[in-house]
């Protein structure tokens, strides 16, 4: 039989917005990767020539797999790790990329406060991430035969509050890289202006994904909140 949730309606829209966000990154990535950047540098060219002009030399760049946009800068052992595409390809797309991911490389080195704020939490918030959907759905099943429903309730709204803040402390740490990117690659003359139009377009877009993170978990949080008030009345 068909159920319907009221509580769905605030949920919907940010997984709306979540899929247009993911949609608009992978066309934006897809389009400038058909476009040769001007200088025809790779992405691991243009991030070497960056890492080594910002004193960062002992930093390696490795080949990874996962998909074109799986590239990441690794705090821990200090490594840029790049897709083969991003890596090899001497696009837009992946010159803008590549950097975008030095540009965290280099808030690592200066200490950028946010990054290490997200650094931080991330043991914490992977340890609340593993319990607070189980917390909140015990709680609200025994909210109406246990006294202790409430509690186990507001511990899970808690650990969720943690993967919020996450996502909060990422988009300026997000944003932060972007533009660092767009300032590097300037500095070191890498693009032309033609260049810089299409590596801020595929940062923008990317840059949504992860607005459109913190507006899902928002609203997971909001219906939560309602489910639990609609039981409790």
């Amino acid at each position: 039989m068909f159920y319907y949730d009221p509580t769905m309606i605030v949920l919907i829209p940010a997984i709306i917005f979540a899929l247009w966000a993911q949609s608009s990154v992978n066309s934006a990535f897809r389009k400038y990767s058909n476009v040769r950047n001007s200088l025809g540098i790779t992405g691991a060219e243009a991030a070497r020539r960056i890492l080594d002009n910002n004193g960062l030399s002992d930093v390696p760049i490795n080949v990874i797999g996962g998909g074109d946009l799986n590239n990441y800068y690794d705090p821990r052992d200090r490594s840029l790790n790049l897709s083969s595409e991003v890596y090899q390809s001497a696009s837009v797309s992946a010159v803008a990329v590549a950097c975008h991911e030095v540009g965290h490389a280099i808030q690592h080195e200066s200490g950028y406060t946010f990054l290490k704020l997200r650094n931080s939490i991330v043991p914490l918030v992977n340890f609340t991430q593993m319990f607070s959907w189980p917390l909140i759905i015990i709680g609200i099943l025994l909210t109406s035969v246990s006294a202790y429903g409430n509690l186990i309730f507001n511990i899970g709204v808690i650990c969720f509050l943690f993967v919020i803040a996450f996502h909060l402390v990422t988009l300026p740490v997000e944003l932060n890289a972007s533009n660092r990117a767009i300032e590097q690659m300037t500095a070191n003359g890498l693009v032309s202006s033609q260049d810089i139009t299409g590596s801020r377009k595929v940062l923008r877009a990317a840059a949504m994904t992860y607005i459109a993170a913190l507006a899902t978990a928002i609203a997971n949080l909001l219906r939560i909140l309602l489910i639990a008030g609609r039981r409790n009345d």
